[in-house]
């Protein structure tokens, strides 16, 4: 898949009769769109239990080495937690006890996931 670049981070206020609303943008609401329809499939059919470890590789195209520009992983991550919290692959994202994510570079586009319990 095609990695989003928007992330949770982006939201907009707007002011309306006086009152600032926050609102997601249309970008921001198709990233997570596309994180749901993506992790659905492989979710867990009970949510797991106790402590986990979560690693992430974010891989882009189109050069080599590690991806020094934004988006920063500590934005990408967290939309992605909030899709898998929501898909029930564990009860609540403070169970992810150890993390690993990495962004770079490779010739094939995509999102590595691994999961396991601690």
């Amino acid at each position: 898949m095609r990695i989003p670049t928007a992330t949770q981070q982006e939201h907009k206020v707007a002011v309306v009769n006086g009152k600032p609303r926050f609102y997601e943008p249309a970008e921001v609401k198709a990233a997570r769109q596309k994180y749901m329809s993506y992790l659905s499939s492989h979710a867990p059919e009970n949510p797991l239990d106790g402590p986990v470890r979560l690693m992430v590789k974010f891989c882009f195209a189109g050069g080599q080495g590690w991806k020094t520009t934004k988006p920063d992983t500590d934005n990408m991550i967290k939309m992605m937690k909030d899709c898998m919290t929501r898909l029930g692959y564990w009860h609540d994202d403070a169970q992810v006890c150890s993390e690993i994510v990495e962004k770079f570079y490779d010739a094939h586009e995509g999102i590595y996931v691994r999961l396991e319990k601690l």
